[in-house]
Parts: structure tokens; C-alpha cells; sequence
């Protein structure tokens, strides 16, 4: 009898044990997918590192039909809203876009100086997977880069390596390093027709 009870013991135990290690196994395995998601930079922090040593002020550019067939052409949908806000000073542009990755909205910075790409950050990232594109490794390939004017749509004037499992979110931050290339070739355009 008293065998009985201890083999009963012993398995309810085994069980109990099984099922620990179950959860640490799932929680193991759930992390790199917590770990991709989150908030990494205010678009108020980014402008002050866009602008650390000068005076910005917050602009709009206004989306002729010209500049947002071009837009929807870049991003490969529709394009909502009349105009984009963006910051400015001296020269240098700097733009918060939000474009889909797999499923859910990347927020990126783009600051454009000299028609290139000065820094580009990863604000915010929602996806569960391909948050390997907020690293320098992957966002310094986009520095010094510039526009390709062609009959076509517009393109970087450089190569951007990929990354394995984040095909979607590199194609999302290429776009919106083009278009802010774009807005911000729009934008030394007027002032130069205002003066």
C-alpha cells in the first residue's frame, strides 16, 4: 500500500516537473519574439539628434498629384493624407515615416543632408520577427545614399544588403529611405522657386 502511494507521489511529481519545464521551454522560445518588438527613440528625441547644433522648425510639404503618384509608386500603395509634416533647418530635412513591415507599421526616421542619407533610425518596431533592421549594422548601410532620377520610379543610388527573415521590413525601411530622399529633393525645389 505504501508503495502504491509513493509511485503515485513520484509520478504527480514527475508531472508537476514536466510541465515547469514546459513553460520555461515555452518562455525560452517566446523571447526573441518580445525581444524584437518595442519603442526605441521619441520622434521628439530624434529630432533633437537630428538637430542637436541648430534650430529646426517643423515644415509641411504638400503632395501635388505629381509627387504622390511618385510616393505610390515607391511605396506600392496608396498614399493617405494631403501633406507630410517634416523638420528643417539649415540645409538638413528630417522626416518620421510608418510603413508596413510583414503585418504591423515600422516607424523610421530619415535625416537627409546634402541630397543623402545622414542617420536613419528604427522609432518604433511592431513585428515579431525581422527587428534585426533597428542594429547600425543594417542602418549604417544607408548613410552618404542618394536618389537615382530615372524615367522609372525613383531608387537608392546604392545597394542595401538583406537580411535573412526580415525580407519585408528591409523592403519597408528601403522605401522609406527613397521617399524621404524624394520629399526632401521636393523640398530644396520650392525654396529655390520661392526665392
Amino acid at each position: 500500500m505504501a508503495s502504491l502511494v509513493s509511485d503515485q507521489a513520484l509520478a504527480t511529481q514527475k508531472r508537476a516537473g514536466m510541465k515547469s519545464l514546459v513553460c520555461v521551454l515555452c518562455l525560452i522560445f517566446a523571447l526573441p519574439a518580445w525581444s524584437q518588438k518595442g519603442v526605441f527613440l521619441s520622434a521628439e528625441d530624434f529630432q533633437r539628434q537630428a538637430f542637436a547644433d541648430q534650430e529646426s522648425s517643423l515644415q509641411v510639404l504638400w503632395l501635388t498629384r505629381e509627387l504622390r503618384a511618385q510616393t505610390e509608386s515607391i511605396l506600392g500603395h496608396s498614399f493617405g493624407g494631403l501633406r507630410v509634416r517634416y523638420w528643417t533647418g539649415g540645409g538638413r530635412t528630417a522626416w518620421v515615416f510608418e510603413e508596413i513591415g510583414k503585418e504591423l507599421p515600422i516607424t523610421v526616421g530619415v535625416v537627409v543632408d546634402n541630397n543623402g542619407i545622414a542617420q536613419l533610425s528604427i522609432l518604433e518596431y511592431r513585428e515579431s520577427r525581422g527587428g534585426e533592421v533597428r542594429y547600425p549594422f543594417f542602418t549604417e548601410q544607408f548613410l552618404r545614399l542618394g536618389l537615382v532620377k530615372t524615367s522609372g520610379k525613383p531608387k537608392l543610388d546604392g545597394q542595401i544588403d538583406g537580411i535573412t527573415g526580415a525580407t519585408l521590413s528591409v523592403r519597408a525601411v528601403k522605401k522609406v529611405a527613397t521617399l524621404a530622399l524624394l520629399f526632401h529633393d521636393k523640398t530644396l525645389r520650392t525654396v529655390s522657386l520661392e526665392k
